[in-house]
């Protein structure tokens, strides 16, 4: 047991597992998402349809948005920053591989537990947002909303674990003469990204766990006939909702710049502004969320400032977007399919950007607030600018990840069918809500011009899943492929393309000495075939495998499942496996092992040979 497959998964401390199990998990999480949209696509179709209605497609709507932001995009992006982040900087491993291994399970049992929603009890219905009073006992009283706030608590217990690791990760474990300043561009937008988990989770967990005490234990934070305020809820989620916006954006941003430097075969045009473009961006993301609350009635002070705060996001976003524009000005440009997800990037994560300046002025967004104009806005940015990314991350990384490169050809049906059947669900939406259609409605009448544009949004999503199938295609084609790919298939410029794919287990045989940005190509530039060694060659420490992560996450999912099923007891056991857990790793006297010399000499030999 101990040395198969299964074991070695479910033990593994290696980020770079750990990054492919975030990654394809996500994937998965996309999926059943993306299938939730279908299903409301196809109720919309046409007027007064009763396919899905009433209460299964408020279901439909809340699991649709929480699945995609809380248990695709941030999974998916966790599993790239996972895999690619430590080989940027040189690093042999995360600063803490049992942390990294705990965040990924304690995410997956999370999202396990929410989606088990559907199979028993029923799923939450109150929107992604949950807002009270909708989400109250007395409103809501059945398990729904239960398993929607403890599901997200356990999943934000691994995003919270990620960012720390990945701070201390980019702050401590840098290869020599690898200075803040030299990292690349997707390594930047990452430690921005942890910084913003490290301060954005906790608001969120707070508010999920006044939620279950209002629920579970009959106490009124948020209910208004007891002297509670729902209006404290809306702070709490959108302090933590809108530097969220930025946590899935940033590194969709570090992977088009990364993307973008190599097929156009020059270094990234402004770096030094990006870095602070990306920070600046950082920082103001938690003093703009109040443009999530404009029409609840804080009055024109309140809506000013945060009017003005959101405005002045959009210019170092700008700078971002001229400086990708400007690199690829005069560059030899390379179509490949990575560089065809971000050219797709650029116009469509810019018109996400000009709505959200729209709707960044409170008068108008008094109009916009609750219409299918928002709608088209947020899947503009989210959608546009995230999966975009993500798709284009993929198709660039996965000799890191796989060691096989993903086939060009079907790459490139799977970006056409997906950007124009993109286009064609959500840019009608924008007209939908400017002719009055409201968000969150399961049907509309006939005769006010809303049926052409509801049948063309609908008619765009068979578009987006066409080119998902291509793209499940395209990983069980290159899976069964035994053709490998080289170590550096895309004359990359940064550090994980100077090591082999698939990556070994200790990533570097000699950490390399970095002399400049881009340092893998100023050694190709000055002749040289690798990287110079900052160090001699000798015996390397790696950490050991361990089951404690995986069983401390099914204590917090028994837990999970004991308050939503208010059997005390069963929590308790819940609670009580996790704190064995803890104690049994305090008194473990595990100091890891340690590969030899000889053995990594002997391994690399052994892939000359076979190449």
């Amino acid at each position: 047991m101990r040395h198969s497959k299964v074991w070695d998964w479910l033990t593994t401390v290696d980020h770079k597992k750990i990054g492919i199990m975030y990654f394809m998990s996500g994937f998965f999480f996309l999926l059943i998402g993306g299938l939730e949209a279908v299903f409301m696509r196809l109720q919309l179709i046409v007027p007064n349809n009763d396919l899905f209605t009433g209460d299964t497609f408020n279901k439909l709507l809340t699991m649709h948005g929480t699945t995609m932001i809380f248990l695709a995009a941030m999974p998916m992006i966790f599993g790239i920053i996972n895999v690619v982040m430590p080989l940027q900087i040189g690093a042999r491993d995360v600063a803490f591989p049992f942390l990294n291994s705990l965040g990924f399970w304690a995410f997956f049992f999370g999202g396990l537990l929410l989606n088990l929603s559907w199979i028993f009890g029923g799923a939450p219905n109150a929107g992604w947002t949950s807002y009270p009073s909708l989400a109250l006992m007395g409103f809501n009283p059945g398990p729904g909303i239960d398993y929607y706030v403890l599901g997200l608590q356990i999943s934000g217990i691994g995003s919270l674990m990620s960012g720390i690791n990945f701070l201390a990760t980019i702050i401590n474990m840098r290869t020599p003469g690898m200075t803040f300043l030299r990292m690349p561009m997707f390594t930047w937008t990452s430690f921005v990204t942890s910084a913003l988990l490290l301060f954005a989770m906790p608001p969120l967990t707070v508010g999920l766990l006044l939620l279950m005490f209002d629920r579970v234990f009959g106490s009124a934070f948020f209910d208004p006939a007891l002297g509670g305020s729902p209006v404290i809820w809306q702070h709490l989620f959108w302090i933590f909702g809108h530097p969220e916006v930025y946590i899935v954006i940033l590194p969709a941003f570090g992977i088009m710049s990364e993307v973008i430097s190599t097929f156009s075969k020059k270094r990234l045009f402004g770096y030094t502004s990006m870095v602070f473009a990306t920070v600046v961006i950082g920082f103001l993301g938690f003093m703009v969320w109040v443009h999530h609350m404009f029409t609840v009635g804080l009055g024109p002070m309140s809506n000013s400032i945060f009017a003005v705060a959101t405005m002045a996001i959009g210019v170092p976003t700008g700078i971002k977007v001229f400086n990708w524009l400007f690199t690829m000005w005069g560059g030899e440009l390379h179509f490949k399919t990575p560089m065809l997800w971000a050219v797709g990037f650029i116009p469509t994560f810019v018109m996400g950007g000009v709505t959200g300046v729209m709707l960044a002025v409170p008068p108008a967004d008094f109009q916009y607030h609750d219409s299918y104009f928002v709608v088209a806005h947020f899947h503009y940015v989210l959608v546009g600018g995230t999966v975009f990314a993500l798709f284009a991350g993929a198709y660039y990384w996965w000799p890191k990840m796989f060691g096989k490169l993903l086939d060009d050809r079907l790459g490139k049906w799977h970006f056409w069918l997906f950007f124009i059947g993109y286009h064609l669900t959500f840019f009608p939406q924008h007209f939908l809500g400017l002719f009055g259609m409201p968000r969150r409605v399961f049907t509309y009448q006939a005769g006010y011009g809303l049926e052409s544009l509801n049948m063309l949004s609908s008619i765009g999503a068979v578009g987006m899943v066409l080119g998902t199938i291509i793209f499940t295609i395209n990983v069980i084609k290159t899976a069964r492929s035994k053709e490998l790919a080289p170590a550096d298939p895309w004359d990359g410029r940064t550090l994980e393309w100077s090591v082999p794919s698939p990556v070994p287990e200790y990533n570097f045989a000699q950490l390399p000495l970095v002399r400049g940005y881009d340092a893998f190509w100023i050694e190709k530039q000055a002749g040289n075939k690798g990287m110079a060694p900052a160090e001699p060659l000798g015996p390397i420490h790696m950490p050991s495998p361990s089951y404690i992560p995986v069983i401390m996450s099914l204590g917090l999912f028994i837990a999970g499942y004991g308050f939503v099923a208010h059997a005390i007891p069963v929590a308790v056991i819940g609670i009580a496996v996790v704190f064995i857990s803890m104690f049994v790793r305090s008194f473990q006297q595990d100091f890891g092992y340690h590969i030899e010399p000889e053995e990594i000499v002997g391994s690399a030999k052994a892939k000359e040979v076979k190449a």
